[in-house]
């Protein structure tokens, strides 16, 4: 089981048995903090009492032993001083007292209790269930299937929350009876114990809400000091470590800030690591490179062909072990070997939209709402058939001539794409509805997957939706909890993991989260544009006028691939024959979809990315473990 994961940790590995109590952990470490033999894993703590298996930053461990009355420190990695802790104050205050990006499994010798905790945001991932009579846990779904009780039985139902979302979300997984810790949560499992469910430390909902009732009274200015004091504190604290570290920097706002503040508190040039594609509409390395010269960072930037990209590829299954289709992890795990060949950590700015209101959706959604909510639903959907008779590339070309007069707000990249995804959602009867179809690609996935029904997420269980008086921050905190850890942080964490590179988001230290909840709606959207706090602290670093262009997604011209290099690969994976004899899907709206988006008529590239990131990951698992059981 550790050897299927020693890309996360291939600096040192380690096995503990209790053979009486029939548990065991194995760790392969990442030596980050304490290069030393003293920051073995896993490792005892003083009393003899626990042992455990860390994965993580503990950013704070510093501090916490000058509050321990303990005074025989064996070395100086945070992992000892989680140990000590738990023995001092036990698991849920210790958990309250870190700051940091986490998972961990602790066992204590002494009740026979297994501890399993997760970060608060969901930085580190963490997978556990029953396999019969055996309870398997781990980082990465491949450390699982590696154990002999593992049954490889795929959820169909999980499946349709993958079509979805483009990623399966937490607590489910693709496999059954195995789950995904809740971020901010911790299990505890006692000898002869079944069943336990996860208990919150931490809640982003409770968070959110808290903060709006106690909304920061401060003047803009007191708002941005208060900001940049926050922001410089977490960011000094992740450039703590005992390796080289750099950053990713792509140009825009959020990564823009975490390297100008490591650069302010750092006495030689931070180093930045950017990809760059020659396809117009893709490129943010130009971009990244005038932040870089300004900032004066040691910055490397690489520019990759499409084959370069493509050739990633073949390795996503593998590196994302289960099906997960959004297709940015291509640069990700490009950027992430360009770093690690220079560096082991890298700082990322993650997490600034979701927080500061920076994705062009809220802006999209709240405006169709009150423009067309008015409507009658049939003349909506009327108006939808009007905006998808026109080609989304010939609305790119429209909306190119008339760039120059349109103001900023209104400048998207792939407008085209835009306007039919609009379409898709015009006939919503609430915001809610808007905001669901927003982030979901396939509208009815349970109609694809044969024997399926879709289950209940945090984004459709109204149990779970915060009491928040904006519909903008009702979408901020859905897209907290769902797509930012379930997307954005698997993808940077498996892609630079891969690679064994650590990543740090300082943008998600948990006291910046719950500041960033106690802003009113105002100090993040203003004058049409998101992010407002958060620009005028990285104004105070990098001139505006540097930063002024279109908002960009990271990604690659999948939909132009598609029609081109990829063609024949996805004909294959997607080959109607293929599909009904797999029984996963119905063939017939995915050779809709094909035949549609090769005539160039419609983009249907994240639907089709989707089914064919499950159909790669199929044929892998299916090579490598034949007992796969499908039904």
């Amino acid at each position: 089981m550790g050897r299927a994961i020693a890309h996360r940790g291939p600096d040192d590995s380690g096995v503990w048995l209790d053979p009486e109590a029939a548990m065991g952990l194995v760790h392969q470490r990442l030596s980050i903090v304490d290069l030393s033999p003293a920051g073995h894993q896993p490792m005892a703590s003083p009393c003899g009492r626990y042992v455990i298996a860390f994965n993580g930053e503990i950013y704070n461990h510093s501090e916490l032993r000058q509050t321990l009355a303990h005074s025989s420190w064996r070395g100086h990695s945070d992992t000892e001083t989680l140990l000590v802790a738990i023995a001092t104050w036990g698991v849920e205050a210790t958990l309250k007292q870190c700051i940091g990006m986490f998972a961990f499994a602790l066992w204590d010798r002494k009740a026979n209790t297994l501890t399993l905790a997760r970060d608060r945001l969901g930085e580190k991932p963490l997978y556990y269930g029953w396999q019969g009579e055996t309870f398997l846990f781990g980082s990465e779904l491949k450390a699982l299937k590696a154990h002999p009780a593992f049954r490889a039985e795929i959820d169909r139902n999980a499946l349709t929350l993958f079509l979805r979302h483009n990623t399966i979300p937490a607590p489910y997984s693709i496999y059954k009876g195995i789950h995904k810790l809740l971020p901010g949560t911790f299990l505890q499992l006692h000898a002869g114990q079944k069943d336990s469910r996860p208990v919150a430390y931490w809640s982003a909902q409770s968070t959110a809400e808290e903060g709006q009732r106690n909304l920061f009274r401060g003047s803009d200015a007191e708002a941005v000091a208060e900001l940049e004091r926050l922001l410089g504190h977490a960011v000094g604290g992740q450039m703590v470590a005992d390796v080289p570290l750099g950053a990713f920097l792509s140009g825009g706002i959020d990564s823009s800030t975490v390297v100008a503040l490591m650069q302010a508190q750092s006495a030689r040039p931070v180093k930045t690591f950017t990809i760059g594609f020659n396809e117009a509409g893709y490129n943010e390395a130009e971009h990244a490179h005038v932040v870089a010269r300004h900032l004066g960072t040691e910055h490397t930037e690489l520019y990759v062909t499409p084959k370069d990209a493509m050739d990633v590829i073949p390795s996503l299954a593998a590196i994302y072990d289960e099906p997960f289709a959004d297709s940015s992890q291509i640069p990700t795990c490009l950027v992430s070997r360009l770093a690690r060949s220079h560096v082991t950590v890298s700082l990322s700015g993650d997490g600034g939209d979701e927080l500061f209101g920076g994705y062009n959706r809220y802006f999209w959604a709240r405006d169709l709402w009150r423009k067309l909510g008015w409507m009658p639903r049939p003349l909506r959907a009327a108006l939808a058939g009007v905006l998808t008779t026109v080609p989304p590339a010939s609305w790119n070309t429209a909306f190119q001539k008339l760039e120059q007069w349109l103001p900023a707000r209104l400048r998207y990249a792939n407008p085209g794409d835009k306007l039919h995804k609009a379409a898709e959602i015009l006939a919503v009867r609430s915001p809610e509805e808007i905001y669901l179809g927003l982030v979901s690609h396939w509208k009815n996935p349970a109609q694809l997957v044969p024997g399926s029904h879709e289950p209940p997420t945090l984004l459709t269980d109204p149990a779970h939706r915060a009491d928040l008086p904006d519909f903008e921050h009702r979408m901020m905190y859905l897209d907290t909890v769902t797509y930012l850890p379930d997307d954005i942080l698997t993808k940077v964490d498996r892609a630079a993991m891969s690679v064994s590179l650590e990543t740090r988001v300082p943008l998600l230290d948990h006291r910046v989260v719950e500041f960033a909840w106690t802003l009113p709606l105002a100090m993040k959207i203003r004058h049409g544009q998101g992010k407002w706090l958060l620009r005028q602290v990285l104004y105070r670093h990098v001139p505006q006028a540097v930063m002024e262009r279109p908002k960009m997604g990271f990604g690659v011209p999948i939909d132009h691939w598609l029609r081109g290099p990829l063609k024949a690969w996805a004909d294959a994976l997607i080959e109607p024959g293929r599909l009904t004899r797999e029984g996963f899907f119905d063939p017939m709206p995915i050779q809709r979809k094909w035949a549609e988006h090769q005539s160039g008529s419609r983009n249907w590239s994240y639907y089709l990315w989707d089914v064919l990131m499950f159909q790669q990951w199929l044929e892998g698992v299916s090579d490598s473990k034949p007992n796969v059981i499908r039904q």
